[in-house]
């Protein structure tokens, strides 16, 4: 079993390979700039699993052609979107390359990876397609006007894109987390994030490691029948 994580070099991403890894999943594991992040993880899932294939991908998801990655794949029977970014600041003060960012990161290169891959996805009727959401695509957030807005369109693909392809036996959900400790997160102080942590019900910030459990799950054989959901993985915050 091949699966392709999207974003490796990232929290959610790295925790997602390592899941899958253990599970008996060879990996493409995607970078952009974070070669050394991506080369460590290599070597770590590699000496782990030395019968498993681990095979490094570099894209740029804002500026380079889908054609770039879709030819460094062979065998392929999930696709995990686990790339992301935000800006922390208001509408207004947005400019147009930040807008674009966030849109071809979040949404037009998924699509269009997705087009590219279906026909291997579909090859042995047990496709996945698992997209890292976020609770704010369900209720928005003030200071991430449109990363709530990429978000939430995700949901809205998985649910359309979902009933296209179930007959060809891909299923396509969104993991949706709410607060979680990443180094995303990082840049906020201690006291915003107690403040955070405060208002969640489960009393803490989930961890990536529940996230890649979860993610696992809706890779696997047994999850056929699952599809076209968004599950929030908030511990009951803001919902």
């Amino acid at each position: 079993m091949y699966a392709l994580v999207m974003g490796s070099s990232g929290d959610i991403g790295a925790s997602t390979a390592k899941n899958l890894a253990e599970k008996g999943w060879s990996l493409y594991l995607h970078y952009n700039k974070n070669k050394d992040r991506i080369l460590n993880l290599y070597q770590e899932l590699s000496d782990k699993y030395p019968h498993q294939d681990f095979i490094p991908v570099q894209f740029d998801m804002e500026s380079d052609h889908v054609d770039k990655l879709t030819t460094q794949l062979f065998d392929l029977d999930a696709i995990i979107f686990a790339q992301g970014n935000t800006y922390y600041k208001l509408l207004v003060d947005m400019d147009e390359k930040e807008l674009d960012s966030l849109w071809n990161i979040h949404i037009k290169q998924p699509i269009l990876i997705l087009k590219e891959l279906q026909e291997k996805l579909a090859q042995k009727h047990h496709g996945r397609v698992v997209f890292i959401g976020s609770i704010y695509g369900k209720i928005g957030s003030a200071m991430e006007v449109v990363y709530s807005t990429v978000k939430g369109a995700m949901t809205s693909f998985a649910d359309a894109y979902s009933k296209e392809v179930a007959s060809l036996g891909i299923s396509v959900n969104v993991v949706a987390p709410g607060a979680v400790d990443t180094k995303m997160n990082n840049e906020f102080s201690t006291q915003d994030l107690e403040a955070v942590r405060e208002e969640i019900p489960a009393n803490r910030l989930a961890n990536s490691s529940e996230i890649a459990e979860l993610v696992s799950y809706l890779v696997c054989m047994k999850s056929n029948y699952l599809t076209g959901q968004t599950i929030y993985f908030a511990g009951g915050w803001l919902l």
